[in-house]
């Protein structure tokens, strides 16, 4: 038996929920693939499938070696292409995760130009704004938001943003200025749940002021929030990269500019530094090129 092949129908049949499916996607017959899963059954000792006429599920021991196969076959992926024409010319599926509205007002807009530069390669974007497990969920890539300067994994910064305090004129104009971070106590405000409902401001001395607001709204969603600000119906913090076309125009207006909030990074981040692979590495330099110099967001208009 060529375990290597078991490995990849194994992965096939579970990914696909068939061993038609399995079948098909491999360019093999049905046979062939039950032949090769009761092979690795017997070789292991163990049931890894229970079949029905309806459906398939893992057992205990083929979930144990569903997630080990996934690490297995990723690491033969990247020593191949070590060796292969793929180190010359990226090829294959390249799987990236982003945060939701960065990734609609961001990315989106620069993958054509991508696929017209490298053909060869398939785009399989998934835009969630929760922080994924790269290895276990199977990326290649992918793009994180986060405090500037906190890079624990292998990344690759490719621009910051500011965090700027906001609100629409309607409601400064319904409810005044806050003066400091503590007045904020007396506001209505939105807060964005990953970031919690305290806030953080460093004033121009470096002295840092806490501040715990609260607010008819919180969400897990930046254009949610914006969209209640520029409705006047609160104040939020959000970073440039959202909000930095309605400061320019003034539908949202800074508030306590002589405090700071903490920048944040974008960051591209991938499994391993290791063994990087041609697909995930023309993606980094392309990122990196299209955010060079001063990011869009923070581009003032002439």
């Amino acid at each position: 038996m060529d375990r290597l092949r078991a490995y990849e129908i194994f992965m096939t049949v579970v990914s696909k929920g068939s061993f038609s499916k399995a079948a098909d996607m491999l360019d093999t017959s049905p046979a062939n693939v039950t032949r090769y899963i009761n092979d690795l059954e017997t070789y292991l000792g163990c049931r890894l499938l229970n079949r029905s006429s309806r459906k398939l599920s893992l057992t205990a021991n083929g979930e144990a070696l569903f997630e080990r196969c996934k690490s297995i076959l990723a690491d033969i992926e990247e020593t191949e292409a070590l060796v292969s024409s793929e180190t010359i010319q990226p090829r294959g599926r390249l799987r990236i995760n982003a945060p939701l509205s960065f990734g609609i007002l961001h990315l989106a807009p620069l993958w054509p130009e991508f696929i017209r530069r490298y053909p060869d390669l398939e785009l399989d974007i998934t835009l969630v704004d929760r922080v994924v497990d790269i290895v276990e969920e199977g990326y290649d890539l992918a793009l994180r938001i986060s405090h500037a300067g906190s890079i624990n994994h292998a990344a690759r910064k490719l621009a910051s943003s500011h965090n700027v305090l906001c609100a629409a004129p309607a409601y400064i104009q319904q409810c005044g200025i806050p003066q400091t971070p503590n007045d904020l106590k007396l506001h209505e405000c939105i807060t964005y749940i990953y970031s919690g409902d305290e806030w953080s401001f460093t004033d121009s001395g470096g002295q840092t002021h806490n501040v715990r607001v609260k607010g008819k709204v919180q969400t897990n969603n930046g254009d949610t929030a914006r969209a209640m600000a520029l409705s006047g119906s609160g104040i939020i913090w959000q970073p440039t990269f959202l909000i930095g076309p309605d400061l320019a125009s003034g539908a949202l207006v800074a508030l306590l500019q002589d405090y700071k909030l903490p920048d944040i990074d974008i960051l591209a981040m991938y499994p391993s530094r290791r063994y990087l692979s041609a697909k995930v590495r023309v993606m980094i330099d392309f990122l990196v090129e299209a955010f060079a110099g001063t990011p869009p967001w923070d581009i003032k208009p002439k």
